[in-house]
């Protein structure tokens, strides 16, 4: 007797992911209504100043002319791509692109030699939009990286992506081989936990190959900052610095990780070019998001979401109309890692609005945070104009992009947020 077919089609039990995809959704819902500060400034009207009242008519239109020819260039490069996923995983191509690169090879070769064409060719198509926004910022005086240094960046990237694209595809083939019915359960447990972990270990395992962190010198900056981190209530036994200059000349600083991996990152540069008063509250900032453990919100919600997204994608993989035009057998097939991450950058596409609408409420609950914290509206308004001013951020961008693709508030708002909270007016 013939072994029977590891590939062939067994339905999944569709209420079941039906019951995991509405409980996700529920779940999801109240989370986001519970934990995301949805309203900006409690009790009070978000009025941002005009972007006369803060810059001159040179420097909005030099950053107005940079941000529209970027914007333009990131749009075509998105276009590019979701549509190059679309061709490869909504068609026969990418399953035909994986059999030809597979050449009859175990499954788990098929599925890894699949992530890697469809990775490649979506990379390969916005190569160019990439080259010219570098163009455009090296013009502009945002970089000053080199062409060797920046492939080498571009390439670290890419293996990244790729090998969280591949854990994904592998997960997915790997458990409908195992359990056709209920591989999509097992699949979405593996994805939360794998969520979590990432956002834990990637302050120590992703970061340090882009960048080198050294601890803050002592001095009455970091003695300064230690101390506002105590009367936050925030546990800070370092603030590191990246060596972010020889990449990028804009300023910057985040929190990552959680728990034990936690770290705030100040950028060499942002140390250089700003006062120690505009420092503080760039680090006010950031412990604002400690305090409200923003990164281990984001990362529930992300995983919560993620739940969701297994779910669909099980019942889109359970339907045969699907199947048939992406010629596939189904989930247990190492064909469908085309249409698999397709739908992931689909799904990512299209979930941007509601991502970054969260993020720039998390992020207006930051401002307010270091407002507060500092009782220095006006370092934090200088801070502000200052940031805007070195990466060239449109202070007045288009409103669908601001709701589409803003992970923050707009420094308009931000000037605005000060105002309100402090009741003084932004200085010039």
């Amino acid at each position: 007797m013939a072994p029977p077919d590891r590939t062939s089609v067994g339905g999944i039990d569709r209420r079941t992911a039906w019951v995991l995809v509405g409980a996700a959704g529920l779940l999801l819902v109240v989370l986001a209504v519970w934990s995301v500060p949805w309203d900006w400034l409690p009790g009070q009207t978000l009025r941002p100043p005009r972007a006369s009242d803060v810059f001159s008519e040179e420097q909005i239109a030099r950053a107005e002319a940079y941000a529209r020819s970027v914007r333009y260039l990131s749009w075509a490069s998105l276009a590019v791509s979701l549509a190059a996923a679309a061709v490869l995983g909504f068609t026969p191509l990418g399953a035909r692109m994986t059999r030809r690169l597979a050449g009859g090879r175990p499954w788990w070769v098929a599925a890894l030699v699949g992530t890697l064409g469809f990775c490649l060719v979506v990379r390969v198509v916005t190569l160019p939009f990439a080259l010219v926004i570098r163009s455009r910022n090296l013009d502009a005086g945002l970089t000053t990286q080199t062409i060797g240094p920046w492939a080498w960046d571009r390439t670290l990237s890419f293996l990244l992506s790729f090998v969280v694209s591949v854990v994904l595809v592998l997960l997915v083939v790997g458990a409908a081989r195992r359990s056709p019915r209920w591989w999509f359960l097992a699949v979405a447990g593996a994805a939360v936990l794998l969520t979590f972990l990432v956002s834990f270990v990637y302050p120590v395992v992703v970061e340090p190959l882009f960048n080198r962190f050294t601890p803050l010198q002592d001095g009455a900056l970091r003695s300064s900052i230690l101390r506002l981190a105590a009367r936050e209530g925030v546990q800070v036994d370092d603030v590191l610095v990246a060596d972010a200059s020889r990449r990028t000349t804009t300023l910057n600083a985040y929190v990552s990780g959680f728990g034990g991996t936690r770290r705030v990152v100040l950028y060499d540069n942002l140390l250089e070019d700003l006062p120690p008063s505009q420092i503080r509250s760039v680090v006010a900032h950031e412990l604002g998001h400690a305090r409200h453990h923003d990164v281990l919100l984001g990362t529930g919600l992300a995983s919560v979401g993620v739940l969701a997204g297994i779910g669909l994608l099980a019942l889109a993989l359970d339907t045969g109309t699907v199947r048939r035009r992406a010629d596939v057998r189904g989930p247990a097939d190492p064909a469908v890692a085309a249409l698999v991450l397709a739908g992931v950058a689909w799904a990512g596409f299209l979930v941007s609005p509601v991502e970054n609408t969260v993020s720039r409420s998390i992020e207006a609950r930051a401002d307010r945070a270091a407002v507060e914290a500092t009782k220095d509206p006006a370092a934090f308004a200088r801070l502000q104009r200052e940031l805007a001013l070195h990466s060239l951020a449109d202070p007045t961008p288009p409103r669908l992009s601001q709701f589409w693709f803003g992970s923050h508030p707009t420094v308009l708002q931000r000037l605005g947020i000060a105002t309100a909270v402090s009741g003084e007016t932004a200085p010039r």
